[in-house]
Order: C-alpha cells, then sequence, then structure tokens
C-alpha cells in the first residue's frame, strides 16, 4: 500500500527514496501526483520522475526534449517548473550559449514536452559569469549569478515575473551573497518560501562534489528583500549516507534534495521533516 505523503513519518520510508542520479530536483504537485524535475542526465535534457507518495518514483520522459535555439546540450541544469493561471506551464531551466543563462519553455502538462520558442535566454549576467539555478516563487524569479566560474563573489538575486512568467519586469536586486565561511566559494539553489508571515530564502552553500555542500537560509522582510542569514547556519548537512546535501525543494511539510552516495557517483534524492520552532526552520535529517 502507498503512503499518504502527509502522513509520512521518519520510520515509514527508507532515504535514498529515488537511486537514480537525479541532482538539483524540484517537484511540483498536481492534483494527486507529485512531479519531480532533475538536471541533464540518464539521456534526457531534463529529467522527470512521478510519485503518488514522494516515496515510490518511476522514471518519466526528457520534459525538454529538443532546445532552445539560444544553446546547446550537455549542461542543462537546475529545472524548476511554475503552474500557471491559465492551465500552462513554464519550465525554467539553465543551459548554455558559452555562457550558463536561464531559458524558459512553455508546455500544456507538467511533463512537457516543453517547448523554448525564445530567441535569447531570459536572463544571461556574462559579465558576472552567467546566471544559473532559477526559482519562480509567487510571481518573482530568483537565481544565482554564476560568479565564482570567473573568480568573483556570487550573489542570490530577485526580480519580479511579468503575468505570464515569461518576462522579467521591475527593479532587481541581490538579496543573499557569499560572505560566511561555511558558504565556501558560491551561495545557489535558491528556494523561497514563506511561513508565519514571513519570507525564507534557503540556499545552498559550499563545494558541490564533496561533503562540504549545506544547506542555509536567510530571513527576508519581503519578496526583494532585505534578507538576514540566520546564525544557525547551515541547517542541513553530511550525515548517515547523505554527503553533500543540497539544492533543496519543498513538498508539503518535507524538505526535498540531492546528495551524493557513499562512493560519489551520484546524486540521489532525499527526503526529511521540515518543522518550525520559534519561526526557525528545523530539519530533520538527514538521519
Amino acid at each position: 500500500m502507498k503512503l499518504v505523503a502527509l502522513a509520512l513519518t521518519a520510520a515509514a520510508f527508507t532515504n535514498p527514496v529515488y537511486t537514480r542520479d537525479f541532482p538539483d530536483p524540484f517537484v511540483l504537485k498536481v492534483g494527486k501526483t507529485y512531479y519531480a524535475y532533475a538536471t541533464n542526465g540518464n539521456g534526457a535534457n531534463v529529467q522527470t520522475a512521478t510519485s503518488a507518495d514522494l516515496v515510490h518514483w518511476t522514471a518519466g520522459p526528457d520534459a525538454l526534449p529538443k532546445l532552445g535555439r539560444w544553446d546547446f546540450a550537455g549542461a542543462t541544469w537546475a529545472p524548476e517548473v511554475l503552474a500557471r493561471g491559465d492551465g500552462a506551464y513554464v519550465l525554467y531551466y539553465t543551459a548554455s550559449s558559452g555562457t550558463q543563462c536561464i531559458g524558459r519553455a512553455v508546455a500544456r502538462k507538467p511533463l512537457g514536452p516543453f517547448v523554448d520558442s525564445f530567441r535569447g535566454p531570459l536572463v544571461c549576467q556574462k559579465r558576472d559569469g552567467g546566471s544559473i539555478d532559477p526559482d519562480p516563487y509567487r510571481g518573482y524569479l530568483y537565481w544565482k549569478n554564476d560568479g565564482n566560474s570567473i573568480g568573483r563573489r556570487t550573489h542570490i538575486w530577485a526580480q519580479r515575473l511579468s503575468a505570464d512568467g515569461l518576462r522579467l519586469v521591475g527593479p532587481r536586486r541581490s538579496i543573499e551573497v557569499n560572505d560566511k565561511v561555511w558558504e565556501g566559494g558560491v551561495v545557489e539553489g535558491p528556494e523561497m518560501r514563506r511561513h508565519g508571515g514571513r519570507y525564507y530564502l534557503f540556499y545552498s552553500g559550499g563545494s558541490y562534489n564533496d561533503d562540504s555542500y549545506a544547506v542555509g537560509y536567510a530571513t527576508c522582510t519581503g519578496p526583494l528583500g532585505p534578507c538576514v542569514d540566520a546564525p544557525e547556519n547551515p541547517i542541513l548537512t553530511t550525515g548517515c549516507r547523505a554527503h553533500g546535501p543540497g539544492h533543496n525543494t519543498f513538498a508539503g511539510p518535507w524538505i526535498v534534495y540531492h546528495a551524493w552516495n557513499p562512493a560519489h557517483t551520484k546524486r540521489q534524492l532525499w527526503l526529511s521533516r521540515l518543522d518550525w520552532k520559534n519561526r526557525k526552520p528545523v530539519v530533520r535529517g538527514p538521519c
């Protein structure tokens, strides 16, 4: 019998919940189905998987079988999907045109196929190393400039999306920068959430390919910041068999993220309970 996601307990499942190489996950719930999307791999530009309970996953089709005219294959990273009010879905993804940039593509179904019919990317900060890791949330887009690729600081940026989710409008603001020791050379993988009237920016820091990778958060006064780092960061770190956990997303009261297997050959899908205590997020895991 399959488990109902909201009734899951730590004893009810075994991590990792999906053992394929599935980096930089994002989860979208439509109806009774959870749709997961991940960085290129296993023959797909945008990997997908579906589940009824967040525990039992089935591999799906390539959500973006044909790339846009501005990009080329091989570095299609960190996809996230916005369910638009008109029944359409917008996929935001990272790809390369020589520099990593963020594109968007549209489909009528959660699994696509998504079509990028645009002449160029949505955002591409070439002088700042490029733009990666898009996160659409409540009418705004959050992303990272890839400053570490050119020896510069990285920032997490925020800007309002147009009503159709296809353009950026209004002021653009830096709301986070890698200025803490645990963050190392990056802050990336932004995921904004609102809880109890406050905005919380979750993000990853450290080196993605070793055990230093971890998740922290900042509290923000609004969707465009300003944001202040939590003193207890990071709140999700290497433990048990989860090496370098990071690039998180959310599904109800659960935080979903990837972690390397002990051999460091693939990043698998992990699931931990996210609780709140004194208006602070507390991750019950990975152990």
